[in-house]
């Protein structure tokens, strides 16, 4: 059973998305939260697996949650699920350790997949979310030429280097496990050696790092 945080400051988008998924077996909306200030205050308390976070909220909003959530709780996977795709937001959001960036207009049933795959450490973004993202990840590549660090400086393995490909292209850790003929334990405790050679605490953050090394 996922145990899944609803952060948003309209209520019938809370009250909404609380009916949709206490639908399903596997799912359970333990809270809702109106602002990122309340669900910081309410994940130490309930201990969710999956938080659906809002960007624009009054007191602290949501990017500003997450960072703060994911500096003490890096376990909890942060889905922002907004109606902004503006460049800057969606790149903030991910910097600051959310695991995948969805818009409002996403159907029921792909939004319920996209819990459970985040909560499997998949990260998650719409096609025109991602064209965003792969653009101002080569346009500071390019800026940033000079000073790039390859995998050899990192001391990442071979094994690792194939891992981080198949990360950058958006395999699942159940399809890199099918891939390399691995099980899912081992694939996990690789993509976590890589995270700490990287600096980083999650898969999205992982991925704008190689992008700009690869």
């Amino acid at each position: 059973m996922l145990r899944i945080l609803i952060v948003d400051d309209q209520t019938l988008m809370r009250d909404g998305l609380k009916t949709i998924l206490d639908l399903e077996d596997d799912l359970e909306v333990i809270g809702t939260a109106s602002n990122g200030k309340e669900a910081y205050d309410l994940v130490g308390k309930l201990k969710p697996d999956v938080i659906l976070m809002d960007i624009r909220m009054p007191v602290l909003n949501g990017v500003e949650a997450t960072k703060i959530i994911k500096a003490e709780f890096s376990d909890v996977s942060i889905i922002m699920l907004t109606t902004f795709d503006t460049d800057d937001l969606i790149i903030e959001a991910l910097e600051c350790g959310a695991d995948g960036y969805l818009l409002k207009d996403i159907d029921a049933d792909r939004l319920i997949q996209s819990i459970k795959e985040a909560a499997n450490g998949d990260m998650l973004l719409p096609a025109k979310v991602a064209a965003k993202l792969v653009n101002r990840v080569l346009k500071t590549k390019n800026e940033d030429k000079e000073n790039t660090v390859d995998f050899d400086a990192l001391k990442i393995t071979e094994r690792e280097k194939e891992i981080c490909m198949l990360l950058c292209e958006g395999y699942s850790n159940k399809q890199i496990c099918d891939k390399l003929f691995l099980t899912l334990g081992t694939v996990k405790n690789y993509i976590t050696n890589i995270y700490s050679k990287l600096g980083v605490t999650n898969r999205t953050a992982a991925i704008l790092f190689l992008k700009k090394i690869i």
